[in-house]
């Protein structure tokens, strides 16, 4: 049986939240970031593209993975 890989993306917060808006940084929490430099991999979704681009001033993307 054949298991459906699902695609994920690998972020990395490379900015801090202090200063700016609480949209943003509700987004970031919302992410699973909260702490500079701190590593995620989610599923790579419109939604999560959506969140990302929201706070890509904040983010770097470190890898996407099939």
């Amino acid at each position: 049986m054949v298991a459906n890989k699902k695609k994920t993306i690998t972020i990395r917060q490379t900015g801090s939240p202090i200063r700016r808006r609480a949209d943003q940084r509700a987004t970031l929490i919302g992410l699973g970031l909260n702490k500079m430099h701190k590593v995620r991999e989610l599923e790579d979704t419109p939604s999560v593209r959506g969140m990302i681009r929201k706070v890509q001033h904040l983010l770097e993307i470190v890898e996407e993975a099939v």
